[in-house]
């Protein structure tokens, strides 16, 4: 990402005091309820975490069982094991079991497409 920081971003505030109430109106239609728009932020808090984007990304391409996780990561099965509970609670990952092993695997196809759109978006602040 960008060397900037965050208070040398320049804003542009607008100069004039008029409501647009016909654009403000018909947005306030559209909104969802408030509920959803929190159930959105905490979605979005649970991938404010690296370990997380890593758990994530690792689960890309493989299913795999915590053992192999904490082994790419170099981290310890219960850091492994409590992010994961987060990232199922967030039902971002599922898993299964096959006999004492459990693998896990993302969700579904929006977890892919959440991730890649974030992705694509920091690949293209790096190319500015």
């Amino acid at each position: 990402m960008s060397n900037k920081n965050i208070d040398d971003i320049e804003v542009k505030n607008c100069e004039c005091t008029d409501i647009h109430t016909n654009i403000v109106d018909k947005t306030k239609e559209e909104m969802p309820e408030e509920e959803m728009l929190y159930d959105l932020a905490e979605l979005f808090k649970v991938f404010g975490d690296t370990t997380r984007i890593k758990i994530l990304y690792a689960l890309f391409s493989n299913e795999m069982c915590v053992c192999d996780i904490a082994s790419l990561l170099n981290m310890t099965h219960s850091a492994i094991s409590h992010q994961l509970r987060v990232l199922k609670q967030a039902r971002l990952v599922k898993f299964r079991k096959e006999g004492k092993v459990v693998y896990y695997s993302l969700d579904d196809s929006h977890v892919s497409q959440i991730f890649d759109c974030g992705l694509h978006h920091i690949e293209e602040m790096y190319k500015r």
